[in-house]
């Protein structure tokens, strides 16, 4: 086989597969190899999977089978991300059009596995080196008005349901030094604003240099760096430096992803979470008490092995209580591996979808309200795509909503404007003077 000369990456779950793809697309393109459409033949595909739930990981073979073309022939394909990092030689077993198998802490070798499965060779790369293989990653190329930075992977936490630990490996956090000059290099190439990534982002530190909040105080410093966000945080890494922050720097917007998982102690504990319901609603207050218009995100699980009504009752409550403007809800998935998966008393399929429901109806009830209350208020939006009516613009409000307004603006302004209404998915808004907005 030819080496490939065209590429589409197909990322699924989480912000940090997203990153992981950008990056493997900029390997690809060092190697003067150019990305396709979804849609379009390519020479070279990678699936960039997710293993947090079985649907996803099943996803990713029905996608692999779906690559044959219809003169028999396939395009190279590489498996890589966390479903790759689990399953490793078994993944070439289970599809034998797989010719790469590529963790996630090995991609920033994709480019010699791809020229050996191109001779012929396939191979499977499963290594979690101690080097950091941002080293080996190139330059940060042009990117969009948001860019993501993973600053911090892996975890030590252990929840019992998930396979981040596995598939991810230990905590490790980035030097300071090297996310900075990443940073800069993404506002050079355009972007003005930058999310934070780990699995648990506030647990990055630099010896010498400080904590989260350090960071981001200072790439606050930086020009051209308007918004600053982070994901997904630990309830037991929020330390007060960090909930300062948020009252303190302008840059970092009032948003925060903070995953309870269930409202229930003896699930927590079962979970392995290391907070309690308490902890966590003191942590909210906390926050609040520092920047009382933060929208407040959440992760939420049902069905957990063990789960009784009484515990799903009290998932209800603390999402009453904290009012989330925002959040993910899943039915509890199994993963082969982890502690949970053996657990006695699995919740039986149709009570998980029954709380499912029950919840998502809680939380859109929350979320709804929440952009109810923003109708009113003046703030600044980030226009970041085009409208679906002629003349409308949509932009990212500080509490990442969407917000529709009519205007000639470019992708890239910062307009304030009056939010005059609220959807189910997004919000409307008239432009301010600035006159007004002074």
């Amino acid at each position: 086989m030819t080496s490939p000369r065209t590429f589409r990456i197909k990322s699924f779950g989480c912000q940090m597969n997203v990153y992981d793809g950008e990056r493997m697309a900029e390997l690809l393109h060092e190697q003067g190899m150019r990305p396709v459409a979804d849609g379009e033949d390519a020479d070279l595909v990678v699936l960039n999977t997710c293993h947090i739930r079985e649907k996803a990981a099943e996803k990713a073979y029905s996608d692999v089978g779906r690559l044959r073309r219809e003169d028999g022939s396939k395009p190279l394909i590489a498996l890589a991300g966390c479903v790759a990092q689990a399953e490793g030689e078994e993944a070439r077993t289970r599809s034998r059009m797989i010719d790469m198998v590529v963790g996630p802490q090995a991609y920033h070798r994709l480019p010699q596995m791809v020229a050996e499965a191109a001779a012929g060779r396939p191979t499977v790369d499963t290594d979690m080196p101690a080097i950091s293989k941002f080293d080996a990653l190139p330059k940060r190329r042009r990117t969009g008005l948001s860019a993501f930075l993973s600053v911090q992977e892996g975890c030590d936490k252990f929840c019992t349901y998930c396979v981040v630990p596995y598939t991810r490996g230990a905590e490790i956090s980035r030097p300071a030094r090297d996310i900075l000059i990443e940073a800069q290099q993404l506002v050079d190439g355009g972007a003005r604003e930058i999310t934070l990534l780990g699995q648990n982002v506030n647990a990055w530190s630099d010896d010498g240099f400080g904590g989260l909040a350090s960071l981001i105080r200072t790439l606050a410093r930086m020009d051209g760096l308007e918004r600053i966000r982070y994901t997904t945080s630990h309830p037991v890494n929020m330390d007060d430096d960090l909930i300062a922050a948020h009252a303190e720097v302008p840059q970092l917007m009032p948003y925060l992803h903070l995953p309870v998982q269930s409202g229930s102690d003896p699930i927590l504990r079962a979970m392995n979470r290391s907070h309690t319901v308490d902890s966590y609603l003191r942590t909210i207050d906390r926050v609040r008490a520092a920047k009382p218009d933060i929208a407040i995100s959440g992760d939420f699980i049902v069905g957990f092995p063990g789960e009784t009504d009484a515990d799903f009752e009290a998932t209800l409550r603390i999402v009453d209580a904290v009012r989330y403007a925002s959040a993910f809800s899943f039915k509890y998935s199994p993963r082969p591996g982890t502690p949970a998966a053996t657990m006695e008393n699995q919740i039986p399929a149709h009570i998980m979808d029954e709380r499912l429901q029950r919840l998502q109806a809680r939380l859109a009830e929350h979320s709804s309200a929440f952009n109810r209350g923003t109708v009113g208020k003046t703030t600044r939006i980030l226009i970041d795509r085009v409208g679906r009516k002629p003349g409308q613009m949509i932009g990212k409000s500080p509490w990442l909503q969407s917000v529709v307004v009519e205007t000639d603006a470019p992708i890239g302004a910062l307009l304030d404007v009056a939010v005059t209404g609220a959807g189910p998915n997004s919000l409307f808004g008239d432009l301010l003077t600035r006159a007004e907005a002074a």
